[in-house]
């Protein structure tokens, strides 16, 4: 089983490859919130100085209080990417098994510390006799989804390390609260909050794990924009709920779209919908031709994912669906 599935948004190929393809291109590759947190930037004064520490540990407490876990236990990182990439030289294991097919930084993340990594299905991640298991959950690209506390409790005490990068959408499976000296979690702010670019995630872990993690990682792990709109996002528990029902409405809407144009739905989240065609890799060209930029998968050419249109967007998808046919 391969458990490789690279990232979205590799626009700037998809635009040398089709360069007589409609500008601008609507990405749809990579699962980021279109209608993201729009307030909270700081003044450009604030980008002139280092960030001062007490700021990056209020992001955190934002966070944390968001997540419903203690502050100790939060570490900000520049993105979740960042923080799966420390896990493998800070956990003191040689064998992981990966959840997959999942999102491919993990296994190499691991390789690259040395570890040896084993592929395996979800269904048998738990059988496993490594001594640390990766899952993510919801998970990319299908998005399936366990609660939290089971996973706590089929890990029997090994390491666990639960990506939740997608898990705004499903607050209510999030291991957050669970986690201990075996048991660690990711959290992405960049893809529910629609700015991806801020670079900014979470590691949640046992105390003494975060100290370790501060001290690798130094004083100014994020920058100004990250803690202005950190603070001000993780504050406004209100917005986070109308996104959901929004982004669970829409998500929706996606899915009678896609279907109604040749597409059976495989599986997905909110922010992004895992679909099934015959002819996925030509089909996919053909919506590229067409400007538009969706994820396709070398493990199985029959696999499309899309992530969700903007509010200005939907006619131009329908358009290029009924095209790409």
């Amino acid at each position: 089983m391969t458990g490789a599935v690279p990232h979205g948004g590799r626009l700037g190929q998809a635009q040398a490859d089709h360069p007589l393809a409609p500008r601008p291109w609507l990405d749809l590759s990579t699962g980021i919130n279109p209608h993201g947190w729009r307030r909270g930037r700081p003044a450009f004064s604030a980008l002139t100085s280092l960030p001062d520490p007490a700021d990056t540990s209020a992001l955190e407490a934002a966070a944390a209080a968001a997540f419903g876990v203690a502050a100790q236990g939060v570490v900000a990182v520049a993105g979740a990417e960042a923080g799966l990439r420390l896990l493998p030289d800070l956990l003191d294991v040689r064998h992981a098994a990966v959840a997959s097919p999942t999102y491919g930084s993990h296994a190499d993340a691991w390789r690259q510390a040395g570890a040896t990594v084993q592929a395996v299905a979800r269904a048998d991640l738990f059988r496993s006799d490594a001594e640390v298991l990766v899952v993510v959950n919801p998970n990319n690209p299908d998005g399936a989804a366990t609660p939290g506390a089971e996973l706590v409790a089929a890990a029997e005490g090994r390491w666990l390390i639960v990506d939740e990068s997608f898990v705004e959408t499903r607050p209510e499976i999030s291991a957050a609260a669970l986690a201990d000296d075996r048991t660690v979690v990711l959290r992405s702010f960049g893809k529910f909050y629609g700015l991806a670019g801020v670079r900014l995630g979470f590691v949640v872990c046992a105390p003494a794990l975060a100290v370790d993690i501060r001290r690798r990682i130094g004083d100014w792990p994020v920058g100004a924009d990250a803690i202005a709109l950190g603070r001000a996002a993780y504050a406004d528990g209100g917005w986070a709920a109308r996104m959901r029902m929004r982004l669970a409405r829409e998500a929706a809407r996606l899915d009678r779209l896609l279907a109604a144009h040749g597409f059976e739905i495989a599986g997905g989240a909110d922010l992004f919908r895992l679909t099934r065609c015959a002819d996925g890799t030509a089909r996919a060209r053909r919506l590229a031709g067409q400007g538009v930029l969706v994820r396709t998968f070398d493990h199985d050419p029959t696999l499309i994912r899309f992530g969700l249109p903007g509010a200005k967007d939907w006619r131009r998808l329908e358009t290029a669906l009924e095209m790409s046919r």
